[in-house]
């Protein structure tokens, strides 16, 4: 049967998904129906911590052990939602039966050979890359490192992020010189006109001779009562205009005569440090750990032969016709880009698939892959099987 390439991309989550278990299936010979070679449950039972009953197989597939300690821990590491799912005897049978679908579709990709394809190993070091960086910095950067006096800091610094006075935003029709002129469009747009925003537009477009505010159409922006971007007159029958669609004008300035709308009001913004303080520390949190992570993946670029033949790049021409396949990621996905590290806690989606892609419908887990809902209280669903969800380390089999 010929792949397509909705396949390729639904194989390449399961093999990323399950590259121990793949390395491993290479040294352990095949079972025929469902008698395992007890040379090989041997083995497996003889893994280091992995003992006693936890060492117990549920499921063998063609010599890949699934133990009762890779049954649980695959369990717990969904949602407490999911989870509550899986609690009777046959629930926890569909689950296991997803986790052998998994390993059924890992082997036959990797008997196709597609462990050599060059997406699936850009997805294999994906992988590796956000095991290695959780291994790096997971314990050298948290959040409760952040100390009281470095928030405080950050909040006096940035203290007119959460401190702003009232503002309001309007557009203008300006007129330099003709007041026959402006008082004729004022009546107007205090008619039917200026109630549309469409034909004041076109009016600002036709009559306006503010040609910085003309290609904006009109808008002058959100702007508070110190502000010296605006004349005063402007400034203060802005903020006497009570709500949004209110017009007045026309305004006499030394600017011009200003026929003014109202597009928009916002109220004084004044937040405590003890308001901010939880949004401040994530914020120090997530700044400290994205320049220790830097300064790590600086160190080994330096430490690395690294080549770069800039000229040659000139040389290669972007193919700009037709529109990306709707199962590609966007362009600069930090998450899917080669070589580029993931940000913490990023990694392939949830579905095990590529970043971006949607499910081959004939190749998911089927029975008890619980869909997306509203009322899951943390991490969004997973078809059991698949690779752990972002920000949660894949575990080896063992």
């Amino acid at each position: 049967m010929k792949l397509t390439k909705a396949r390729v991309a639904a194989l390449i989550g399961a093999v990323a998904g399950s590259l121990t278990t793949m390395m491993m299936s290479t040294w352990i010979t095949g079972c025929s129906d469902s008698k395992a070679d007890p040379q090989d449950v041997k083995k497996w039972t003889q893994r280091p911590r992995v003992t006693g009953a936890d060492a117990e197989p549920v499921a063998i597939i063609d010599g890949v052990v699934i133990t009762v300690a890779d049954f649980r821990d695959r369990l717990n590491k969904q949602s407490p939602y999911i989870r509550a799912r899986y609690t009777s005897l046959e629930r926890k049978k569909e689950f296991l039966d997803n986790l052998v679908r998994f390993e059924v579709l890992a082997k036959e990709a990797e008997r196709r050979g597609l462990g050599e394809d060059p997406e699936v190993v850009r997805t294999m070091k994906q992988v590796m890359i956000q095991k290695l960086m959780q291994d790096e910095f997971d314990n050298r950067v948290k959040v409760e490192d952040i100390t009281d006096k470095e928030m405080r800091d950050y909040y006096t610094a940035h203290s007119s992020d959460y401190n702003q006075p009232e503002q309001v935003r309007v557009s203008a029709i300006v007129i330099k010189k003709d007041s026959k002129l402006a008082d004729r469009l004022a009546e107007e747009v205090k008619g039917p006109k200026g109630q549309d925003n469409r034909t004041f537009r076109d009016m600002v477009l036709q009559y306006s001779e503010d040609e910085e505010s003309k290609v904006r159409g009109g808008d002058l922006r959100y702007f508070d009562e110190t502000s010296q971007e605006v004349p005063a007159e402007v400034i203060k029958a802005s903020f006497a205009l009570e709500k949004v669609g209110d017009v007045a004008g026309p305004i006499k300035t030394s600017k011009g005569m200003y026929i003014l709308k109202q597009t928009g009001r916002r109220k004084a913004l004044a937040r405590t440090f003890e308001e901010v303080q939880r949004q401040i520390q994530n914020r120090l949190y997530r700044e400290k750990r994205t320049n220790v992570m830097d300064n790590f993946v600086e160190g080994l670029r330096k430490a690395a032969k690294v080549q770069v033949f800039d000229q040659r790049i000139s040389k290669i021409q972007v193919d700009m016709t037709g529109s990306l396949p709707s199962d590609s990621p966007m362009p600069g996905d930090p998450a899917v880009g080669p070589g580029v590290v993931p940000p913490p806690g990023a990694g392939p989606s949830g579905n095990g698939l590529m970043p971006g892609t949607g499910p081959e419908p004939d190749l998911v887990p089927g029975p008890g892959s619980a869909p997306t809902t509203p009322s899951a209280p943390s991490a969004p669903p997973v078809a059991p099987g698949s690779p752990v969800p972002p920000g949660t380390a894949p575990q080896p089999v063992g």
